[in-house]
Parts: structure tokens; C-alpha cells; sequence
């Protein structure tokens, strides 16, 4: 009989403490909008935090929330963001497409060598060692860092020992940039061809003595320049892509070999 009793007490405590979660639930829960689940499945689904939000769910639910904007994920694909736009009722106004570009020319057989490094295969950890082995302290390590942390496969090592950008896999996501301790990526526009493969603040001299392609500050370029796109600052030339048209007279006069056009030999 007492176990009877026990057990009728148990189901009566089940079923009274089961109505009130349920009643709870009902209560306070929190109406999910429909438009959610269709913007999670427009995005790219890599989860590469390039928006600043943890993930492509987080990302989504900052849209549909109003907190920002497309655009702040330069990963998803034009095409996506405009049925984004319209799923939301939002203007959008299409960008031109970007890409990740290397600011250096460094390689092996470019620039000498200030010692033989055998440490941690990482160029932010070999940069805490006189500014890493290479005789230019604004050159790249080459220990490929940023093919690392790109999650699209866009960057590899070439065979010379720099970074080479894979322009139809890079989605702009600026991981490359935000790893390179040099500072030697930037994103540019895609139509953009003309390249200065320099970041070294020294003087001429100085530079030439350590990489036979590093920017001398010559300014032959500015001079040659039609359209005042290109600008020796700090001692490196610095291109204009608002202004360049990639007509390649800057390439032409360049002695060092430092600017370049993408889609030609160096």
C-alpha cells in the first residue's frame, strides 16, 4: 500500500511539475523569425569570421536583426546577397569583388639572409627574433602562416618561398591580413592588375643592398603615372586603386622590377 501511495505521489509531481514547464515554455518562449533559417542557408556556411560574428548563424541573426548589413561578409557570393536583400526587404548595392595581394618580392634568391632560423614553423613567432631571418626586416618569412589560416585554400607556397594567391578562390575574407606580422597583404580590387611587391620603409640604399626588387624610392613611377595613382610614401611606392587604370606605364619605368602586372611574368 505505501509503495502504491509513493508511486501515485511521484506521477502526480511528474504531471503537475510536466504542466507547469509546459505553461513556462508557452509563456516565455521567443517567436523565431521565418526569415532566419532562409538567410542561414543563402549564406557560404564557413564559418570563417570574417564578419566579426561567431559564425554564419551569428551572422544571420545579426542581419535579420537589423544590426548590420550584407556587406559585412565579404565571402558571400553576389548572387546570394541579393536574394538576401530581398528575403529582408533591404536595398543592396553591389561592391566590386576584392582579392588578397602579397606586397613583397622577396624571394630566395632576391634577398640575403641575416642567419639560418630552425624554430617553430610560424611567421608571427619567427618575427620575434630580429624581425625574422631575412636580411629585409619589412620582407616576408615565407613560413606560410597565411596559407594556414585561409579557409578557402587560396594562398599556397610557390616554389621561390613566397605566398602565392589563388584570385579565383579568394573570397577577401582578410584572415591573410590580419596574420601577416609584416603587414604585407592587402585586398584589392579584382579588375585592379598592377602590383607594388615592396613594403620596405628604408632608404634606396639600404634596400638594395639586402633585396635586388625591393622599391629604391626612386620615383620614376609617380613621374611616369598619367593619372596620379601612385604615391612614394615612407620610402615605398603606394598605388591609388581608385585611381589606377592598370595601364602599366609605372611597371615600364620601375629599375628595380618592384611593381609588376598579375596576369604577366615577372
Amino acid at each position: 500500500m505505501e509503495i502504491l501511495i509513493a508511486v501515485l505521489l511521484l506521477a502526480a509531481l511528474g504531471l503537475f511539475f510536466g504542466a507547469g514547464l509546459a505553461w513556462a515554455g508557452k509563456k516565455f518562449s521567443v517567436s523565431s523569425d521565418p526569415r532566419l533559417e532562409k538567410v542561414i542557408q543563402m549564406l557560404p556556411g564557413a564559418n570563417c569570421g570574417a564578419c566579426g560574428m561567431p559564425g554564419c548563424v551569428g551572422f544571420a541573426e545579426g542581419l535579420v536583426q537589423g544590426g548590420f548589413g550584407i556587406e559585412r561578409c565579404p565571402v558571400t557570393q553576389a548572387d546570394a546577397r541579393k536574394q538576401i536583400a530581398k528575403i529582408l526587404g533591404i536595398e543592396f548595392e553591389e561592391k566590386q569583388r576584392q582579392v588578397a595581394v602579397l606586397h613583397c618580392g622577396g624571394a630566395k634568391n632576391k634577398v640575403k639572409d641575416k642567419f639560418q632560423y630552425w624554430g617553430i614553423k610560424d611567421c608571427v613567432t619567427a618575427n620575434m627574433l630580429m624581425s625574422g631571418p631575412k636580411g629585409c626586416a619589412y620582407g616576408c618569412i615565407g613560413l606560410a602562416t597565411c596559407v594556414r589560416v585561409c579557409p578557402f585554400g587560396a594562398i599556397s607556397m610557390g616554389p621561390d618561398g613566397l605566398p602565392v594567391v589563388a584570385e579565383d578562390k579568394c573570397m577577401a575574407c582578410n584572415k591573410c591580413v590580419e596574420a601577416c606580422p609584416k603587414g604585407l597583404f592587402s585586398l584589392v580590387p579584382y579588375s585592379s592588375r598592377v602590383v607594388v611587391a615592396c613594403r620596405s620603409r628604408d632608404l634606396g640604399k639600404v634596400t638594395k643592398a639586402v633585396c635586388s626588387v625591393g622599391c629604391i624610392a626612386c620615383r620614376l613611377c609617380e613621374r611616369a603615372c598619367k593619372f596620379d595613382a601612385i604615391k612614394v610614401i615612407n620610402n615605398v611606392a603606394v598605388i591609388d586603386y581608385q585611381r589606377c587604370t592598370s595601364c602599366g606605364d609605372c611597371v615600364k619605368v620601375c629599375p628595380s622590377h618592384t611593381i609588376f602586372k598579375k596576369d604577366k611574368e615577372r
